[in-house]
This record gives C-alpha cells, sequence and structure tokens, in this order.
C-alpha cells in the first residue's frame, strides 16, 4: 500500500513562478528521486509518492510552503492504495492510489475544497475527511507570516521559539501568537490521529 499525492497550485498565474517553483523543487527532491517518484506538470500540477503514514505531514509541508508566497495555494489529493504498474515516470505509473487521488483531485476542484482523502475504506474516508474540513479551516487561511513559521517547525520540531525568532527577525511573542492562531498544537495531533487512523486500512 502507497500513498500518492495529487495536487494543484492555486492563484498560480497571479505569483512569479521563479520564486515558488524552486522551493518546491527543493521540498520534494529533499524527499525522493524525480521523476520516478514526484514530477511538476502542466507547469502548476504535481505529483509525489510517499509512504502511507508520512503523507499527511508531507501535504502539510506543501500546504505551508506554497502558503508562505502571497497569493498562493494549493489543492491537494490523497489517494491510498495500490501499485500495480511502476514506470520511471510518476505520471505513467498505475494502480488504485493513483486512480483514487487523480479522481479526488477533480472533485475537489469542483467542491471548492483544498484538502482530502481517498482509500478503499469508506469509514476511513468518511472519518479523515471530516477531520480534513474542521482543519482546513485553520489551514486554508494562514497568513504569509503564519504559513512560514508552520512550515520551519514542520520542518524540524526541535527549533525553540527563540530560535525561531531570531531566525525570522521577530520577537519570540510574536512566534508564539501566530503558532496558538494557527492551532499548531491541534495541527499536531491531527497527525497523531491521522497515523493511528490509517492503520485500521
Amino acid at each position: 500500500m502507497i500513498a500518492i499525492i495529487t495536487g494543484d497550485i492555486i492563484n498560480s498565474q497571479k505569483s512569479d513562478s521563479e520564486l515558488w517553483l524552486p522551493k518546491l523543487k527543493g521540498l520534494l527532491q529533499s524527499w525522493s528521486t524525480t521523476p520516478e517518484n514526484w514530477e511538476i506538470y502542466r507547469g502548476d500540477e504535481f505529483q509525489l509518492k510517499c509512504s502511507v503514514d508520512e503523507v499527511f505531514h508531507k501535504a502539510l509541508l506543501i500546504k505551508s510552503l506554497l502558503r508562505s508566497f502571497e497569493n498562493l495555494d494549493v489543492r491537494v489529493a490523497i489517494g491510498i492504495g495500490n501499485e500495480v504498474f511502476l514506470s520511471e515516470k510518476i505520471t505513467e505509473s498505475n494502480g488504485s492510489a493513483y486512480l483514487n487521488s487523480g479522481r479526488l483531485l477533480t472533485d475537489i476542484k469542483s467542491q471548492g475544497k483544498t484538502f482530502a482523502i481517498q482509500t478503499e475504506n469508506e469509514k476511513v474516508n468518511q472519518d479523515l475527511n471530516i477531520l480534513f474540513k474542521w482543519a482546513a479551516i485553520d489551514f486554508d487561511n494562514w497568513t504569509v507570516a503564519t504559513a512560514e513559521i508552520i512550515h520551519q517547525l514542520l520542518r524540524n520540531s526541535e527549533l525553540t521559539q527563540d530560535e525561531l525568532a531570531k531566525e525570522l527577525n521577530i520577537t519570540q511573542s510574536s512566534v508564539s501568537q501566530r503558532l496558538k492562531r494557527a492551532n499548531f498544537e491541534l495541527l499536531q495531533e491531527t497527525d497523531l490521529y491521522f497515523r493511528k487512523k490509517i492503520t485500521e486500512l
């Protein structure tokens, strides 16, 4: 069983791709190799293969990275299932994980959603998608400044608030306020719940 993230950048035409595209490529490259495990295509769509237990965390890293750029956001469709054909390019590989993810992206785009999951288990889908609807109320409204802090902490959970403040040239109290507004602790709890729930598959 594998996880596939299929996503598309919202408002990509309103932002200079020379700013965000290298950052997105760098993040994906830090996880695995292209084009067999990830690929960016059509300028503002991408696909990533990863392990099931890490997929929510990685989706949040992508979300926080892109929201740290003015006007940008991303739709994320997580598909979980099998892989029946492995190609040298991820966009040519096949299996239920790929189909679940690709079809889901089309669905959430038409529904105006930005984050959802599709597995072979309808009960797990229902439980996690309700959770994601609540979570999206927060992360769909992250400011650029908040997304930047969330991204740094998701990449390195060992960072202290003082270290973050120095890195971003703001006060420690500003870091604390932004984390509270973003409900960061709840986000961490959601990730833990996801990892537990996904074992039911």
